[in-house]
């Protein structure tokens, strides 16, 4: 039998503004929020307000929040500890002409909790550090290539976008690719270009978008770090998107292995923009060197909210927290999914779970499903890995799963 297409609800206001918007903005919405890359017309477009692990669309609709932000909200929306030291610190000031002394408390703190650090350095975005880290590579070594897994997200800049336009093929001219935890492949490469290459970047886990997560086998971390040092290349961890949701140390401390620099974003200040690049002290006179600079890189508000973020993260406990709701949640799921006969995947580490419905390969009935969810207050991505926080306690996922359990109903009926 034929499924009957979703009747998206289009609500009023948030179609009133995509109208204004798309007068004035390129597209309307751009980048990772634009309505094209999750459900259109399902998935609200504009947020107004949020509290712990829910938030509120222009329409006044409630949804319980498995996105956070796509990273980075990871003790909950609006925390109090949070707020409350960038507030202190935003009575103070915030862009001045020089760095606040919370920029070195944050440095020390941040060296005091990656095991391998002996310098940190901070800017806005992802993409500024693991572009910045692959400069300070290639200053060190004097050389051009750079290794990557195929089809990883390293941020928006022409040697890693995943888009396509205004690059020329200089960009990506010396930028290669190979297939996660193939080291037959890795091997290979080093053996015909290994005295050309700068560095290895990686994620600490393989976690593309339109595609389930990955995570390394055994042999995968201490073959990457050998070849690294036999061939005089670096190893750049980009750590942005699980960044202390792993472990306190950084994700290498999960996974076993010591990077050269590793890169950290989403989740260090809690919604707050700022990142942060670390490495060892043989690599700090090239990293001196590579310029650095934004005219709010040293924004200190931000600064104070990672400096609290991090703090709260370590004595609350929170990765073994996030690590217990994503299992409730995980396992919920997968009896639901048993129940109704829609067998889910679910990859990845419990708190940040790549999730899509079983034997759909173009992600179609997975964005039918999300898009029921929706409709249900669950925000439910179908094609990017999800997001748990702090906030999302017992009685979140309970709830979450009773709302859940309605929506695997009502998809059910779309295709029985």
């Amino acid at each position: 039998m034929n499924k009957p297409p979703l009747q998206p609800s289009f609500p009023k206001a948030s179609m009133a503004l995509f109208e204004r918007a798309a007068k004035v903005v390129p597209g309307g919405i751009y980048g990772h929020a634009s309505p094209a890359l999750t459900v259109p017309g399902a998935f609200p477009y504009y947020a107004v307000r949020a509290e712990g692990c829910r938030y509120w669309d222009a329409d006044g609709v409630e949804y319980l929040d498995f996105m956070c932000g796509y990273g980075p909200i990871i003790l909950g929306h609006n925390h109090a500890g949070v707020e409350d030291a960038a507030a202190h610190q935003r009575r103070l000031g915030d862009c001045f002409n020089h760095p606040a002394p919370v920029m070195v408390e944050l440095a020390e703190y941040m060296v005091s909790l990656v095991d391998f650090a002996d310098w940190a350095v901070f800017g806005k975005n992802g993409s500024d550090m693991t572009t910045w880290a692959v400069q300070v590579a290639r200053e060190f070594t004097g050389r051009k290539k750079i290794l990557k897994a195929s089809g990883a997200y390293h941020g928006k800049d022409a040697w890693c976008s995943p888009g396509h336009g205004g690059l020329i093929e200089e960009d990506r001219r010396h930028i290669h690719n190979f297939r996660w935890n193939d080291l037959d492949a890795l091997e290979s490469w080093f053996k015909t270009h290994g005295e050309q290459a700068a560095a290895v970047i990686l994620t600490p886990y393989h976690h593309p978008a339109f595609g389930d997560s990955e995570m390394p086998s055994q042999e995968f971390w201490p073959t990457v770090r050998r070849l690294c040092d036999k061939h005089g290349a670096l190893l750049i961890l980009d750590d942005v998107r699980a960044g202390f949701r792993l472990h306190g140390g950084g994700s290498h401390r999960f996974f076993g292995f010591e990077p050269d620099i590793s890169c950290y974003c989403k989740a260090i200040a809690n919604g707050y923009p700022i990142s942060a690049a670390l490495g060892r002290k043989e690599f700090k006179a090239a990293a001196s060197r590579v310029f650095l600079t934004g005219s709010y890189w040293n924004g200190a508000v931000a600064m104070s909210a990672a400096l609290a973020c991090l703090q709260t993260l370590e004595k609350e406990k929170a990765i073994e927290k996030m690590a217990a709701a994503g299992e409730m949640l995980r396992d919920g799921l997968l009896a639901l999914a048993s129940k109704f006969n829609s067998p889910l995947v679910i990859s990845g580490p419990p708190s940040m779970p790549s999730v899509r419905l079983a034997h759909d390969d173009n992600f179609e009935r997975t964005q039918e499903f999300c898009a029921i969810a929706a409709r249900e207050g669950l925000f439910f991505h179908p094609h990017h890995n999800w997001f748990l926080s702090v906030a999302h306690d017992g009685a979140a996922i309970t709830e979450s799963l009773r709302r859940a359990e309605r929506a695997f109903v009502s998809f059910k009926s779309t295709v029985s």
